[in-house]
């Protein structure tokens, strides 16, 4: 019978089989996709360790919070449309409730973890079996307010892109309001503190250098120079020099001072941020692999 070219290349993207033996599944199991998958694994053709190689940077990233903990994490899959699968999104909501009641030092102590009788990772690796693409979670972060702090976060309405912040303070609605700026406008740095000295050189003698500060008193150019770091740090995309998404007549600096909060940290996630992407040419592959036979 004829086999239905897209069926194989669905068949393929799924199992991650050469091109000639989904096209005889295919053939073998009357373009029945679930079938040629169950004939494709009877074979021993599926291999579970290609699924494991294979580059994840599509999913969601979230930000949850209950009570005093914060948590952020990123759950990737290989393609957008699986990230909106009932298994992946119902997994997810397991996770956060998870992340915010359990402890570990980092992402490889989190994946030994164990939900629901199984390690992260296993139930990871269950996952990818279900659903036919790579499931992972590739980071997490997490903070713990103690008394006198405030814990808050947002998730964007395509939850592609998040954060959290943690301060000391009682402001915990105008703490979010935070998070929904660091979210929107992605600052490149949170405090001046956390630029690279050899770019804070570079920006201090330039300013140090300029015509503005000629034959000027010694307290006016003490004054123009810092005006003009301001404006380089705001430039520069640090967040507390930023204008204030919800009032930008104050920077967010000058917001948190007024309200008496101290920000402590934040941190944002944007999904696949850092992963390079692997381009597949579906016509290129199946000649080279038609080719080699």
């Amino acid at each position: 019978m004829a086999v239905d070219l897209q069926k194989v290349k669905e068949l393929r993207e799924r199992t991650n089989s050469g091109f000639l033996d989904c096209k005889t599944a295919l053939e073998e199991n009357n373009n029945d996709i679930e079938a040629s998958i169950k004939w494709l694994q009877q074979k021993g053709i599926i291999k579970a360790a290609k699924k494991s190689s294979r580059i994840a940077a599509e999913g969601i990233v979230r930000a949850y919070v209950n009570n005093n903990v914060a948590v952020l994490f990123e759950l990737n899959s290989e393609t957008d449309f699986v990230a909106k699968n009932k298994l992946f999104l119902e997994f997810a909501d397991k996770l956060q409730e998870f992340l915010v009641k359990t402890s570990f030092k980092n992402i490889d102590d989190l994946l030994n973890k164990k939900l629901d009788g199984l390690s992260i990772d296993d139930y990871c690796k269950d996952l990818t079996a279900k659903i036919g693409e790579k499931i992972s979670l590739r980071r997490v972060e997490k903070y713990e307010a103690k008394s006198g702090e405030i814990v808050a976060g947002y998730t964007h309405a395509n939850n592609r892109v998040a954060s959290i912040v943690f301060a000391k303070g009682n402001k915990v609605e105008d703490l979010r309001h935070i998070a929904m700026h660091i979210t929107a406008l992605n600052p490149s740095y949170i405090f001046e503190t956390d630029i690279p000295k050899s770019i804070l050189t570079k920006i201090t003698n330039e300013i140090a250098k300029s015509p503005k500060l000629v034959n000027k008193p010694e307290k006016i150019q003490q004054s123009i120079k810092e005006g003009m770091l301001r404006k380089e740090f705001n430039d520069l995309g640090v967040l507390m020099y930023q204008p204030y998404v919800m009032d930008d007549s104050k920077t967010v600096g000058k917001f948190l001072s007024e309200i008496s909060l101290e920000l402590k940290c934040a941190k944002r996630f944007e999904v696949g941020e850092g992963i390079e992407k692997k381009t597949v040419d579906f016509a290129s592959e199946v000649a080279e692999q038609m080719n080699s036979k």
